[in-house]
Formats: structure tokens, C-alpha cells, sequence
């Protein structure tokens, strides 16, 4: 089914309706009912969105710390698409404006954004670029005139995915599934990277100097030698940095000094 949100399309009557609430089923089911939680309009059929009805159930609770940005100038898109993803148990914030949610300070959530590509004032294309260097949040691009040159500068700045107006409601909710999906992915690794970060801090001034000759494969008396140390104190700090950078084997902290960009390359300029 495809949301009536073309350029010169008029919007179905089912969706000229304010957003609503995510429903749970015993609503969903008092709405088929047609109850109103009044007695005096007790069986009559409350006006709900049919896409509320009929769309399919998704996992809620994957969705509960989730949130989905929605930014279009066309107040018809947005209702259409806020309606639609909150019937799917999304949480929605949608804007008028590419600049009215680059003023808006974002969540701290696991969140994707579909974005207008043309709209008055900041475009598609220059919101990408303002936001890109988040790169936690992934981008759904919507346009009523599709063109080449766009949709190819769009997926080169990061886009995942760049549909055409009319929307096809399966395509998008498959769309959005998967910028979660990949914003869930990028927040853990940025999450490991501030840890991973937080244990290299830990180290004092010496063992990170230590760690990446460790990691090169020098012996203890070679790096001894380098730093003008004992090998006895080069044992210890081994054992301080394992212990900090919480590395149950030495084959973990090779692979930590990697993701920390350090140097550990093997070292041509061995002292004996």
C-alpha cells in the first residue's frame, strides 16, 4: 500500500487525522469494537487511521529507546508519516525544516532521520552535511522528483536507503528497520570506542609509552634497554597494563592497540 504523498496527490481521508498515540491491542481491539470510553457514544466507531488497524505489529519493546526524525516541509507528509511509524510502535519527533531540527538538540537514543530531499531554505543535501559528522544516524531519504545526480550524492554522504514520492509503506517501515538496525550497530561500536578510550587514559605516562613496544613483539630486555629500565620493571607495568586495559590475553591488548591506532608495527630499530 502506498501513502498518497506525491507532490500534486491529495492525502486519503483516513490519514487527514492528528498523529496518534502508540495503541496497545486491547485499544486496537476496543476501536474495532467501536467503543469511545463514553457511555453516551458507546457502540459507535471511533475515527482512528485504518493504517492503526491494519498495519502489522512490530516489537515494541526493541523500539521503546528507539526514535525515528522526521523532517519534511509539507505538513501532510509529515502527519502521514508520523501516523504510519507510530502505528508500528515507533517514537516519532518530526520538523518543518531542515533548520528547525538542526536547532533542536537530538536525543540521546538510537534514532534514524527521513529527510526531504528539497525543501525551501536548507535542503536534503545540506542537512546531510550538517549532520554528518554523526555519523550514529543513519539517513532515509524522500523525494517527489528523484534525480540521479541527488540520489548519488545522497548514498556517497551515508544515506541508506532513497525513496520516491508516492512512499510505499512496507518499503519505508523495511527502510527504517534497517537504519535502526545499523544505528544500533554504531552506537556500540562508538560506545566500545569510548571505553576502549577510558581504559588507554587509565595507564600513567610510562605504561603508555610501554604499550605499543609491547605490542610490536619486543622482549622484555629490548624494551628494557629502549627505555633505560629493568626488566623487572617492565614486567610490572606488562602487568599493570593487562590489568587496566581489563585484557585477559595478549593477543586482546595487540588487538586493542590496534583499534587505538597506535603503533605497532614491528620496530626496525631494535636495541640489543
Amino acid at each position: 500500500m502506498k501513502l498518497s504523498i506525491g507532490i500534486d496527490e491529495e492525502l486519503p481521508s483516513f490519514w487527514a487525522v492528528a498523529p496518534v498515540p502508540k495503541l496497545t491491542r486491547s485499544l486496537q481491539d476496543r476501536y474495532l469494537r467501536g467503543e469511545r470510553g463514553n457511555r453516551g457514544n458507546r457502540g459507535k466507531r471511533a475515527t482512528v487511521p485504518m493504517a492503526i488497524i491494519s498495519a502489522p505489529r512490530r516489537n515494541v519493546m526493541e523500539s521503546a529507546n528507539e526514535l525515528v526524525y522526521v523532517v519534511d516541509d509539507d505538513k501532510r507528509v509529515r502527519e502521514a508519516l508520523s501516523t504510519l511509524l507510530r502505528a508500528n510502535g515507533k517514537d516519532v519527533q518530526s520538523f518543518d525544516s531542515g533548520k528547525a531540527f538542526l536547532d533542536t538538540r537530538r536525543r540521546n537514543v538510537v534514532a534514524c532521520l527521513i529527510l526531504d530531499m528539497s525543501m525551501p531554505g536548507i535542503n536534503g543535501l545540506e542537512v546531510q552535511k550538517l549532520v554528518g559528522v554523526d555519523a550514529r544516524l543513519p539517513i532515509i531519504f524522500i523525494t517527489g522528483r528523484g534525480d540521479v545526480p541527488s540520489t548519488v550524492l545522497a548514498m556517497k554522504g551515508g544515506a541508506v536507503d532513497f525513496l520516491t514520492k508516492p512512499v510505499d509503506e512496507d518499503g519505508l517501515m523495511r527502510a527504517v528497520d534497517a537504519a535502526l538496525a545499523r544505528a544500533r550497530v554504531l552506537r556500540k561500536e562508538a560506545e566500545d570506542a569510548a571505553t576502549l578510550q577510558a581504559l588507554y587514559r587509565s595507564l600513567t605516562p610510562r605504561e603508555q609509552e610501554l604499550l605499543p613496544l609491547l605490542t610490536r613483539g619486543m622482549l622484555n630486555k629490548q624494551i628494557a634497554a629502549n627505555l633505560g629500565i629493568t626488566e623487572y620493571t617492565v614486567q610490572v607495568h606488562r602487568s599493570h597494563i593487562m590489568r587496566k586495559m581489563q585484557a585477559d590475553t595478549f593477543a586482546t591488548l595487540v588487538r586493542q592497540a590496534g583499534k587505538l591506532q597506535l603503533d605497532i608495527s614491528p620496530s626496525i630499530t631494535l636495541n640489543a
